[in-house]
């Protein structure tokens, strides 16, 4: 960074009200989530078998250290809509 950068600066005092917006949002849809495999009786293994992800992945999302993307989302949605916990055999 610059010395005479105002931008860098303004963004390290003040930070950045989108990025705080966006982790906000992220960790409410975290929260929203675990939420709703809650009510539905599924664990973060279920999710992570119905899904074909990774459970570390999964649990990434859920504690809010990994963002979500629309095509996860829709996946999500997909594996959890109205699905009762699956039985693995």
């Amino acid at each position: 960074m610059e010395e005479n950068d105002f931008v860098s600066i303004w963004l390290q005092e003040t930070g950045n009200p989108a990025i705080e917006k966006l982790t906000e949002m992220n960790m409410k849809l975290a929260a929203d989530t675990a939420k709703n495999l809650s009510e539905k009786g599924l664990s973060e293994d279920d999710l992570a078998a119905m899904l074909d992800i990774n459970p570390d992945e999964i649990k990434r999302w859920l504690i809010g250290k990994h963002p979500f993307s629309a095509k996860v989302l829709k996946e999500i949605s997909a594996a959890t809509a109205g699905n009762p916990k699956p039985e693995f055999s």
